[in-house]
């Protein structure tokens, strides 16, 4: 009784939830091929999809809403979830594609920078926790993240400042680079013969695997198709290779908590770009 209350007492919140399991189920069911027939020059599910998306859209500025908005408290914090709702439903619907605002994907990228970094300070610190034999091998696999991290960091923020060709080209290299660094470190991690040492070096670099996986989907979501074929062949150690040591609720969890949304959302946010990329041969 509680969930069915609970709908009454937060429509917008439902209807949200809602709004992007439609466009989440119409990415998924275009990438597979089904259409479920033709809406004019389009199909009815890419137009789901699309409705979806827009009537989310309308959500995140509610045309009901009182001219001077709160600055501060619930009230700020919901408006500014739901137009991060309705960027994610956009990438949902059209992953890899070229068409989302360069400037909006910017500046997400650069609002994962404090859970890269977070992440990655975790990971110069997991050495110190780890049995004798496993330390210096963890330290080798994952002695070049901070580096990569800072780079990565600098470079978003150049993008953001001036969303140039140019600077675009510099991050997909490098998130690619980083990505294919975590990857190595996470089979290496696997090697760890200790159960506890082996078990905190993963949780370590899953917590950066996650951060970069979100990060590379933003950067693929605002390049071309050329581009992004490009980075799934400098990607040399694939997901599928990787996909058991991923952390699974854990991503979600740090997602949810990013994005300040139900972990249940998240969830399908996490399974959904794991799936697009994974097709789009990361």
């Amino acid at each position: 009784m509680n969930a069915f209350s609970n709908i009454w007492r937060h429509p917008r919140t439902s209807i949200t939830g809602l709004l992007i399991s439609v466009a989440t189920a119409a990415a998924v069911l275009s990438q597979q091929g089904i259409t479920l027939g033709n809406a004019g020059t389009g199909t009815i599910v890419g137009l789901a999809g699309a409705l979806a998306t827009a009537l989310l859209g309308l959500l995140a500025k509610d045309p009901s809403a009182p001219a001077a908005q709160p600055t501060s408290g619930t009230g700020a914090n919901s408006s500014v979830r739901m137009g991060v709702w309705a960027l994610i439903a956009l990438l949902l619907s059209a992953p890899f594609t070229t068409g989302c605002s360069a400037a909006k994907v910017a500046q997400e990228i650069v609002n994962w920078a404090p859970s890269l970094e977070s992440a990655v300070a975790t990971v110069d610190s997991t050495a110190a926790v780890l049995d004798p034999a496993a330390a210096p091998a963890f330290a080798a696999a994952t002695a070049g993240f901070d580096a990569a991290a800072n780079l990565l960091v600098s470079q978003a923020k150049a993008y953001l400042a001036n969303p140039s060709a140019g600077v675009l080209a510099q991050l997909q290299t490098q998130v690619v680079n980083f990505e294919q660094q975590v990857n190595a470190s996470l089979l290496a991690a696997a090697r760890i013969v200790n159960p506890a040492s082996q078990k905190h070096a993963l949780a370590a670099i899953q917590a950066v695997a996650t951060v970069v996986l979100a990060i590379m989907s933003l950067i693929a979501s605002i390049s071309s198709k050329a581009a992004v074929q490009s980075m799934a062949i400098q990607s040399q150690i694939k997901l599928s290779a990787v996909e058991p040591l991923l952390p699974g609720s854990g991503a979600a969890q740090l997602v949810a908590a990013h994005y300040e949304e139900p972990v249940w959302m998240a969830r399908l946010q996490v399974e959904h770009t794991g799936y697009a990329m994974a097709q789009a041969g990361f």
